[in-house]
């Protein structure tokens, strides 16, 4: 995900999807929504942000399952701002859900995924 300006807490600051092959569903999604793709180098291969007609700002990312994010879940996943994410893990926990990845960086923030106790997963982005 790009570091961008500082998203509102509480607000959804990204989403992305995590896939074994991320060219066929770049395409897709490119194909089905009108979006572009802009390359983001990982060392030996790319992920892509994905940005929407007529503008610059990226609105989603598209990436590989490999490397870092091998753990992560093939699904789009929302990115929550959070004040604290030691605080934000440690009341997670408390409530019955699970740290599925992470803490790990991104840039100069740190994020996680997490399961709810329902089983859906979200990420969590310090901001």
């Amino acid at each position: 995900m790009p570091e961008a300006k500082t998203p509102a807490l509480g607000s959804i600051a990204w989403i992305d999807l995590t896939v074994p092959n991320a060219e066929a569903l770049r395409d897709f999604y490119a194909s089905v929504t009108d979006w572009r793709s802009d390359p983001v180098s990982m060392g030996d291969y790319e992920d892509y942000c994905m940005l929407p007609p007529g503008s610059d700002a990226p609105v989603a990312g598209v990436c590989h399952a490999r490397g870092a994010n091998a753990k992560l879940p093939s699904q789009w996943l929302i990115y929550i701002s959070v004040r604290s994410l030691a605080a934000s893990i440690e009341r997670c926990l408390a409530l019955g859900g699970k740290l599925l990845d992470g803490p790990r960086p991104v840039g100069k923030q740190q994020f996680c995924v997490i399961q709810d106790p329902s089983g859906a997963v979200a990420g969590l982005i310090e901001g």
